[in-house]
């Protein structure tokens, strides 16, 4: 079963004096600003690596809460920020790398298991798969370590 989602994205005028607007079809994003002050500067409004951050952050922690039900784990608290990197590159800019950070608490599980089952989920979830960027992961493991 296939899924398709979609976005759209406007662009008024251009370079850095054109404005942009993002929507989704779940309504998340109706009209959000982005354009070159919410990229590059601290402008209010999004920008695409802020996006796919947040895409790669959510499938990860979903891929890896299903991969602990799948060993029965009933109780876990996870929580994942994504740093995606934008750099110069000749006369434009090429996301370079995606990297995880994974704050966790999952009773039950030892720490060398929750490593394993989360590098598979870093490897296999499907944003994972689509960006060509490396990636890292880093796991904070405890009690207090998800809130």
């Amino acid at each position: 079963m296939a899924i398709t989602r979609w976005a759209t994205a406007r662009y008024e005028g251009t370079g850095k004096e054109g404005k942009g607007q993002l929507t989704t079809e779940s309504g998340v994003l109706d009209d959000e600003r982005y354009g070159f002050h919410t990229r590059f500067e601290d402008a209010p409004g999004t920008n695409p690596e802020e996006l796919i951050a947040a895409a790669h952050a959510g499938c990860f922690t979903m891929a890896l809460s299903f991969a602990l039900a799948k060993q029965g784990v009933t109780d876990a608290r996870l929580e994942t920020t994504a740093r995606v990197t934008l750099v110069p590159e000749g006369d434009g800019f090429t996301v370079t790398r995606s990297d995880l950070e994974l704050s966790a608490d999952v009773p039950g599980v030892d720490e060398s298991r929750l490593r394993a089952l989360a590098e598979d989920a870093k490897k296999n979830c499907p944003i994972s798969k689509l960006l060509k960027a490396d990636m890292d992961l880093k796991v904070a493991v405890g009690a207090n370590a998800a809130t």
